[in-house]
């Protein structure tokens, strides 16, 4: 056998290989299959079936390639058995690689080959062993020849030279040793067409090999790690937005409080009165842990906290405007997203007016945006003020900078929020946000939470 044809078969191999591992992971079913810690024997089946038709196609392939210039096809040509062999032990475990072993045999038992179904069999044994003697199951996805190949990285490294005892030599030996193996036991063969050939070629055999091994796994591995930095990212836009909610329960209940114990003393039953309406509305906390609501319960939230501030302020001193759209009441919006602005309208825009004044929420659906408006005619304040202040809207306050947020984490570039203050004439705070069937709102939760694969 001419060496030409050997090492344009392995050059073939390489390519397959990174062909496969990268067409493979695209598919989710597969990276699901893949990557999970514990596997049931029918998720092993179905991985072991997805390496071996893929492998089946991929050699299936080069044989065509071969054809298609005109030249022989080799028995050999394309060639994976031994590292899907090899992979499936490593990953998935014995009787994944015993299985995946002996169907990948059945070509060759049909050839007449009939030693390389109990050699596949004990290939996807050992390989499948490996895994359960490694420290953890990372050591398999880092596996690489080349950690020892780097004699500044040998000087440098602190921890103990990597000895017969490591895990990831003991892995690197065991392939060349089946390697080894499987060269010695083809020549027994009957019809196998063996030539010698020079060390240099042998050598690159072995080093194909373990060269395929570690190009699957490292284009599954930079997937994982690609996964595992989204869940990472996912959970801590979970904290992120579960801060923020945190943040505007505590700050409403202080205030609340404040206010009942302002009111003890020198009108109990009113302060009484508070007190009622506050258990109400915490009872509305405590049972709903939804990030989106519909708009109309919203609004009754507000109702509920306005007449807690109305026996605050006095009834001749607030007044409350409703300027709603019905059709825009069944809409999905962030909970707790009126509150904080309502809160601020109070605060900063009504309570140091000495004869009070109005409150007016309005809402107005068109196309595919539902408009929300909370305005007051206090005392006002510039724009660029509001947003510059610590917290957002005055000092120590939280209201617009947490309502800020909470759009651009939820809708990112979709939602719009904008302020018009002018001293003297009041704050008007418009949001535009996109309109979201209930079904959809938890699922756009779940895609800002998540990057699509």
């Amino acid at each position: 056998m001419e060496q030409r044809i050997i090492l344009i078969n392995l050059l073939v191999k390489l390519g397959l290989a990174a062909a496969i591992a990268a067409g493979l992971v695209r598919s989710v079913e597969f990276k699901s299959l893949l990557f999970r810690e514990e596997r049931s024997l029918r998720d092993r089946m179905y991985l072991v079936l997805w390496l071996i038709v893929s492998e089946w196609i991929g050699k299936a392939l080069v044989l065509g390639v071969w054809v298609k210039f005109g030249e022989p096809a080799p028995s050999f040509a394309g060639d994976l058995s031994f590292e899907t062999t090899v992979l499936l032990g490593a990953i998935a475990g014995r009787l994944a690689g015993v299985a995946g072993g002996a169907l990948l045999a059945l070509p060759a038992l049909f050839s007449g080959f009939w030693l390389m179904l109990p050699f596949n069999v004990l290939m996807g044994l050992v390989a499948g062993q490996l895994r359960e003697f490694a420290p953890h199951h990372e050591e398999i996805w880092r596996f690489s020849p080349f950690n020892y190949l780097s004699l500044l990285r040998w000087v440098r490294r602190t921890e103990p030279r990597p000895s017969f005892s490591d895990w990831q030599m003991v892995f690197l030996l065991t392939i060349l040793g089946l390697r080894f193996v499987q060269s010695q036991a083809l020549r027994w063969m009957p019809d196998y067409d063996y030539a010698p050939h020079s060390r240099w070629v042998a050598a690159l055999i072995y080093a194909t090999s373990v060269t395929v091994i570690v190009i699957e796994l490292k284009i599954w591995n930079g997937v994982r790690l690609q996964i595992k930095l989204e869940e990472q990212e996912r959970l801590l836009l979970q904290a992120r937005m579960a801060a923020l909610q945190n943040q505007i329960n505590p700050h409403f209940l202080f205030n609340t409080l404040n206010s009942v114990s302002s009111l003890v003393r020198v009108a109990p039953d009113t302060a009484r009165e508070l007190i009622i309406k506050l258990a109400t509305i915490l009872r509305r906390l405590l049972h709903s842990s939804d990030a989106f609501v519909p708009l109309q319960e919203e609004i009754d939230f507000i109702d509920n906290y306005l007449d807690i501030e109305v026996v605050r302020f006095g009834r001749d001193k607030l007044r409350v405007v409703k300027e709603l759209d019905p059709a825009s009441l069944d809409v999905m919006v962030p909970s707790m997203l009126l509150q904080p602005l309502v809160e601020n309208s109070l605060k900063h825009g009504l309570s140091s007016k000495i004869d009070g004044g109005s409150i007016y929420l309005r809402s107005q659906l068109s196309d595919e945006h539902v408009t929300i408006e909370v305005e007051d005619d206090g005392v006002g304040m510039a724009s660029v003020q509001l947003l510059e202040k610590p917290g957002g809207f005055g000092e120590g306050g939280i209201g617009m900078a947490n309502v800020a947020e909470r759009l651009k984490v939820l809708y990112g570039e979709t939602a719009r929020m904008t302020i018009d203050s002018r001293n003297g004439t009041g704050t008007l705070v418009r949001l535009r946000l996109p309109v979201l069937p209930g079904d959809a709102a938890a699922t756009l939760y779940e895609e800002r939470s998540s990057t699509r694969r």
